[in-house]
């Protein structure tokens, strides 16, 4: 609803089988088709799109719920979402869609002790990812498929009267000039600098469309990297940065740091 409303983006199809969200979404979305059953989706024969969002439900990972993790029968939906995006983007030769967007709770972090959310990272990314000892609120991972960023952000800093935790993950599929980390590490309008009026929406919406800038804003979050020491062997650094990133097939050592707890 925020990105349409932003006219950042125009909604073409979902996939709903319960009645009454289907029904609501066509009160918000009334040109927006409703493919159904999303196992019978295939993502080939479908109209290709430059964004494909998936909030495949909690139930399984969320700390209040049964912790099945990504085996539950509601969150393994994550893989029929990426299963779509893997048929179009093989269909369109790459080109749709560039972006994937996830939502889901911060139990994702340590269900299945946070194996769950590396398999997320590796799956959309078609690669190892490295583990660390715990997953940090914010994060970027650079590989050859794709760059996936995410950030926990709460809706009571987004005009919304109570604390609602939700882990957004952005994928870029684009061969060069990928913005994964701008889209999510952008300052205004953000967590901690909450932007609001015309200006902010614009801004926001716009942000998107060059995608080969440097990010801007210093979220308190750790950049690993793992240099070599002169004589073999290899030695462990951190730094401040815009992004707690993770290069795949990389051995790394992780000092964990809080992020706006």
């Amino acid at each position: 609803m925020a990105a349409v409303n932003s006219g950042a983006v125009v909604p073409v199809w979902a996939s709903e089988v319960d009645e009454f969200p289907a029904a609501v979404s066509a009160v918000h979305f009334p040109n927006m088709k409703q493919l159904g059953d999303i196992t019978k989706i295939d993502g080939a024969d479908i109209e290709p799109v430059d964004i494909i969002t998936a909030g495949s439900p909690c139930q399984n990972l969320s700390i209040a719920g049964n912790r099945k993790g990504l085996a539950g029968d509601q969150s393994s939906l994550f893989m029929e979402a990426m299963r779509i995006v893997n048929e179009m983007r093989e269909a369109t030769d790459g080109k749709y869609p560039r972006f994937f967007v996830w939502e889901n709770v911060p139990g994702a972090f340590t269900s299945n002790k946070g194996m769950d959310f590396k398999s997320v990272l590796e799956e959309i990314g078609a690669t190892e990812v490295p583990m660390p000892d715990r997953w940090a609120y914010a994060g970027l991972v650079q590989c050859d498929r794709c760059e996936i960023a995410w950030r926990v952000l709460d809706a009571q800093f987004w005009g919304v009267p109570q604390r609602r935790k939700r882990i957004f993950l952005v994928a870029d599929f684009a061969a060069d000039h990928r913005c994964a980390g701008e889209i999510l590490f952008k300052c205004e309008g953000v967590q901690g600098n909450p932007a609001s009026g015309e200006g902010a929406r614009k801004g926001t919406a716009s942000g998107t469309e060059g995608c080969a800038g440097e990010t801007s804003g210093k979220p308190v979050v750790l950049k690993i990297r793992q240099p070599k020491k002169k004589g073999g062997g290899s030695g462990a650094m951190w730094k401040e940065d815009q992004a707690y990133t993770l290069i795949a097939h990389q051995e790394m050592t992780i000092f964990e740091r809080g992020f706006n707890d």
